[in-house]
């Protein structure tokens, strides 16, 4: 992998600016780096509310005049060597500044809502290609024993269930501070720009229906799953059918049917339910000798256990045992992304797999528009011939 100076030696904590200081950030991301000292030193931060970034810094110990209400003035007052995007919405732009800037970038998904912006997001990696998607799941031990499990076999069926309560239920534990006040201007700046990249996307018919499901909920929360089955079977190769319902209701409840590589077939069901008492999210994968099935816990409950759990033949019987993994999935990605940043590793997601995941998610849109009798268009309808 090429490699953009400057970066520190071996051995040295990276000066990393955060952008962004919201739930992920304050319940896991920053957390986590102070725990890595000899890797991590939070250089500056960087939130368009100044209450934040100030209790932020304060707890951090992140000097005043290394607190930024926008990412151009981070950046131009330099001593970064990497850059954590973390804020919510659009975080193409953020990206591609950072890497222009040489600096290595960390980018919580999704990393772009339209392949334009990845187009744009490669000619910057051209010259500084060190840029790690914040897919956790694939540093989870748990899923890496799986992945060890399914070698050699050859999947019949890929079965997802994730039931999704309130955030503000699975932020309970972690006392998230919440602005009272940030600028408006810039808060519907973000939205608009948002609901453009939508229209791209998907064309306007379609994006008015199903752009928030598009960029909310396909690209911000079900490609953590296609991320997992990539890697355990491979990406989607068609997607027959997708639904979301009850009509009218935000956010909706969303079933995807699809065909993977070796006729592997593939059911995602993804439901929000606002007073259910607990995030839950299980991947099952069906082969021919067993299953292994992966549980996981709410991702802001840090050091909750993945539980694996293996079928298989056991002579005349049937064994099914069951592992349980608290190794932190965030902690690994931090570290996984200091060895790139450092050592040159390749992460497991990067550009290439968030390109993937938007064409898939845009298939979704289009079945989901077709169900509806709304024509699609923009970039999902050129992906279609």
């Amino acid at each position: 992998m090429k490699r953009s100076p400057p970066i520190p030696a071996q051995g040295m904590a990276l000066r990393v600016g955060v952008l962004g200081l919201g739930a992920v950030a304050q319940a896991v991301h920053l957390p986590l780096l102070a725990r890595q000292p000899e890797r991590f030193r939070v250089a500056a931060i960087c939130d368009l509310s100044t209450e934040i970034a100030t209790a932020m810094g304060e707890r951090y110990g992140v000097p005043r005049h290394r607190r930024f209400a926008d990412l151009g003035s981070m950046l131009a007052a330099g001593g970064l060597d990497a850059l954590l995007v973390l804020s919510s919405g659009r975080h193409s732009d953020a990206a591609i500044a950072g890497l222009d800037a040489g600096l290595a970038v960390f980018c919580e998904k999704p990393l772009a809502y339209t392949l334009h912006e990845i187009a744009a997001m490669r000619r910057a990696a051209q010259a500084n290609p060190r840029i790690q998607l914040g897919y956790m799941k694939l540093h989870d031990p748990a899923f890496g024993q799986a992945r060890t499990l399914l070698e050699g076999r050859e999947a019949r069926s890929v079965e997802v269930t994730v039931l999704h309560p309130t955030a503000e239920a699975q932020l309970t534990h972690a006392r998230v501070l919440r602005p009272l006040e940030v600028p408006l201007e810039a808060v519907d700046d973000g939205v608009a720009g948002i609901h453009r990249l939508e229209k791209a996307a998907l064309g306007e018919a379609a994006a008015e229906r199903f752009g928030r499901l598009y960029s909310g909920i396909l690209l911000g929360s079900i490609v953590h799953d296609l991320a997992l089955i990539r890697v355990l079977v491979g990406d989607p190769l068609h997607i027959y059918h997708a639904a979301a319902w009850p009509d009218g209701s935000w956010p909706p409840s969303v079933e995807i049917v699809g065909l993977l590589p070796d006729e592997a077939h593939l059911s995602i069901r993804w439901h929000y339910l606002a007073r259910y008492p607990a995030y839950r999210e299980e991947l099952t994968v069906h082969h021919e000798a067993g299953s292994v099935r992966l549980a996981f816990p709410s991702p802001y409950l840090l050091h909750a256990p993945t539980v694996l759990t293996h079928v298989e033949a056991d002579g005349s019987a049937e064994r099914t045992s069951s592992q349980r993994s608290t190794v932190e999935a965030f902690d690994q990605q931090l570290t996984a992304f200091w060895r790139m940043a450092v050592e040159d590793a390749t992460p497991p997601a990067g550009i290439d797999q968030g390109e993937a995941d938007i064409r898939t998610c845009q298939r979704i849109a289009s079945q989901l528009a077709r169900r509806a009798s709304i024509e699609i268009g923009g970039e999902a309808a050129e992906g279609a011939r």
